[in-house]
């Protein structure tokens, strides 16, 4: 199997060629108009360009082409050291999205090249005692500056958010492998709309955990999603299938947005993460404890355990142990780190030491 998400992904740069499709006698036409070189066949039709600026240029005409002829292309780019065009289904993409490659070509460099590392917030239980740390994508040290919500917006668009996906996920797991003893936590992101085929796309977290001789019973895999689930039926079996590998789950942002108290119901996950809005000043707003209540009952039904998000206060932290909530994130704790905390996971002597 294979798919434009999963495909193996190049730089540009310098010289090569675009290969559009299907052949239109009046899209080719219309380059020729243009004064510009276009070899095609029955499949394809193509053009060498010298350089990525007048690739770009190239590519914003064809995007009014496509327009105004009303037909939908997709383009498939190779640089003069790979030859010829895939017949591969994965290997073509629709023309606005090799333009966004293009234009953002920063970005995608960053994404390709992994300039970006993983950042460890502790989770604590009840105790206070470290029991585990959710895992946050950050710059790299010698990459360029952004915000993860750029990351993920600019991977949208330039079709790359799998790739993203899966490799912020390694990456978590990597850096896991490097600073953790087996049995504490590990809560990694991931995006249910970068997973087309579970038993496929998530063959590469699997085999990191089992290359790096990982115990998969220390991992939660957390859905991140802003925006709304459409097909809760795909979500389910994503479950199932990390479930399957000895793996835990949770939903994130519970009682905000699309993570509702019923999608929670039915997606039943083994954690359920309360959204750091609720959160916030819950000890003084009645219509919030009542709301954090609710989550807690309904996860009780079928064994969920309940983690508050954003804590930074001592009265959230007390509110949410009163009613039963045996786990806790925020900057209370600690914030996001490159590394965990020196010596034994113990709360008191951890924030002393902050």
């Amino acid at each position: 199997m294979n798919c434009s998400g999963c495909s193996p992904i190049y730089p540009i740069e310098g010289q090569g060629t675009l290969y559009l499709r299907p052949v239109s006698p009046a899209l080719l036409e219309a380059l020729q108009t243009k004064g510009r070189r276009v070899e095609y066949s029955e499949k394809v039709l193509w053009f060498d360009f010298s350089d990525t600026q007048e690739l770009l240029k190239r590519l914003e005409e064809i995007m009014g082409m496509e327009k105004t002829l009303s037909i939908a292309l997709t383009v498939q780019l190779k640089s003069a050291a790979e030859g010829l065009f895939s017949d591969a289904e994965g290997d073509w993409i629709s023309l606005s999205m090799q333009h966004s490659r293009i234009k953002h070509a920063d970005i995608v460099s960053t994404i390709l090249e992994r300039q970006f590392s993983s950042y460890m917030q502790p989770i604590v239980n009840a105790s206070e005692h470290i029991i585990g740390f959710e895992f946050l994508l950050r710059p790299g040290e010698r990459g360029r500056s952004f915000s993860s919500y750029e990351l993920f917006e600019a991977a949208r668009e330039t079709g790359l958010h799998s790739y993203l996906d899966r490799t912020a996920r390694i990456t978590a797991i990597e850096t896991s492998a490097r600073h953790l003893p087996q049995g504490v936590k590990r809560f990694v992101n991931f995006l249910p709309s970068s997973i087309y085929n579970p038993e496929y796309c998530l063959t590469h977290t699997f085999e990191a955990i089992e290359r790096l001789s990982l115990d998969p019973k220390d991992f939660v895999f957390e859905v991140v999603e802003t925006e709304q689930i459409q097909h809760l039926s795909t979500l389910q079996h994503i479950f199932q299938v990390y479930r399957s590998n000895g793996m835990s789950v949770a939903l994130d942002d519970v009682g905000a947005g699309y993570s509702t108290i019923d999608l929670m119901s039915r997606l039943e996950p083994d954690f359920v993460k309360i959204d750091r809005s609720l959160i916030d000043h819950c000890d003084q707003d009645r219509a919030k404890q009542q709301k954090i209540l609710n989550i807690v009952q309904v996860s009780s039904q079928f064994g969920g355990r309940v983690l508050a998000e954003g804590i930074e206060r001592i009265e959230e932290f007390d509110f949410c142990r009163s009613v039963g909530i045996e786990l806790a994130q925020g900057y209370y704790f600690g914030k996001p780190a490159a590394h965990p905390p020196d010596g034994p996971y113990l709360g008191p002597s951890y924030r002393a030491a902050k």
